[in-house]
């Protein structure tokens, strides 16, 4: 399992959510033939075990991220809600990684009735966080907490 990048209130945020969204990309050809990078983002179920990212779905092997992660393994994660239904909170983690397909048993598809085995593995390797260990705004400035490689830096 690899080191990780996240504060221990970031890992138990994480741990405390079960929908995330994954953007992939992958090269796209258009009508008049020439080459592009088309981006595509899902809501999806994930999982975390402290050193990686689980995704999955039902006929995963047929979706968008499977096949775009098949051509391109980078990754970006996203998991964020409100603290509060009741006042504005924003709070939530930006994730860059690395994917690959994994089968893997006991994940979350196993509580869903369509137990899949077959998941996307994300190794976290760059992340941003927001309103976790630190207030959302500190004397008008967005509080932003990034690592890479271990290192945390706060981002004014």
């Amino acid at each position: 399992m690899p080191e990780t990048i996240f504060s221990q209130s970031e890992i138990e945020y994480l741990l405390s959510q079960r929908i995330a969204r994954i953007s992939t990309a992958s090269a796209a050809t258009s009508d008049d033939g020439s080459k592009f990078i088309q981006p595509d983002v899902v809501p999806v179920g994930f999982d975390y075990d402290g050193g990686y990212f689980y995704v999955s779905g039902i006929n995963i092997i047929k979706s968008k991220k499977y096949k775009n992660i098949l051509k391109n393994k980078k990754v970006a994660v996203v998991v964020d809600d409100s603290k509060s239904a009741d006042s504005w909170g924003p709070r939530g983690i930006r994730i860059y990684g690395d994917a690959d397909v994994v089968t893997r048993q006991g994940g979350y598809m196993d509580q869903t009735g369509h137990s899949e085995h077959t998941y996307i593995r994300i190794r976290p390797n760059k992340k941003w966080s927001w309103g976790i260990d630190e207030r959302i705004f500190s004397d008008g400035k967005f509080n932003v907490t990034r690592a890479q490689g271990g290192v945390d830096e706060s981002v004014p």
